[in-house]
């Protein structure tokens, strides 16, 4: 991950999106955008999902930087964190079912909290969010997408390309991983 200077330098650019400072907003892409990309081309295994998500990730820490503390992780994971959700409901979206009549309604997103946002304040921030930048990004991945957006086993196994018996191994091992990093 980031370097300590690395990751004040985002801070940094951070606080001065919060004032909606265009320059920092755009060294902020310049240097976040290619790991944003590439996380987001790896989950989606799709470079136009990748692009979208990408650039949803980047509106969204436009919108709400002001919103950033040291509790929520480090700036690097935060932002990469909002990338990977983005990704995940771009995906989650893509795959809902077409029924009559919805051919013109498009994905919007509602602004709620979703459970994983409920869960991690509830469960505390930092250390959720410290035990699961432990994990494997396999075992962490496999159990957002699991826990926090209702994949089944066989959608997981789809959407990382891997056997179903190795999606189910990377949830049960990174359970166990999370449970021991709680304990602590």
């Amino acid at each position: 991950m980031a370097t300590d200077t690395e990751q004040d330098e985002l801070m940094g650019l951070l606080i001065a999106v919060a004032r909606e400072d265009r320059q920092a907003f755009q060294r902020l892409y310049e240097k976040i955008s290619g790991r944003m990309f590439g996380l987001c081309l790896k989950l989606a295994s799709q470079r136009e999902l990748a692009e979208e998500a990408v650039q949803d990730a980047f509106v969204q820490i436009w919108h709400h930087a002001g919103e950033y503390h040291d509790e929520r992780g480090a700036p690097l994971s935060w932002m990469l964190t909002i990338a990977r959700y983005r990704t995940l409901d771009l995906m989650r979206s893509r795959k809902a079912k077409k029924t009559a009549g919805d051919s013109q309604l498009e994905y919007v997103e509602d602004g709620r909290e979703g459970p994983l946002d409920v869960s991690l304040r509830s469960a505390g921030v930092a250390e959720l969010t410290g035990c699961l930048e432990e994990l494997s990004e396999s075992q962490r991945d496999s159990i957002l997408l699991t826990y926090y957006r209702g994949f089944s086993h066989d959608e997981l196994s789809e959407t990382l390309s891997s056997p179903i018996g190795t999606v189910k191994s990377w949830v049960r091992r990174g359970l166990i991983a999370l449970k021991r990093c709680l304990e602590r």
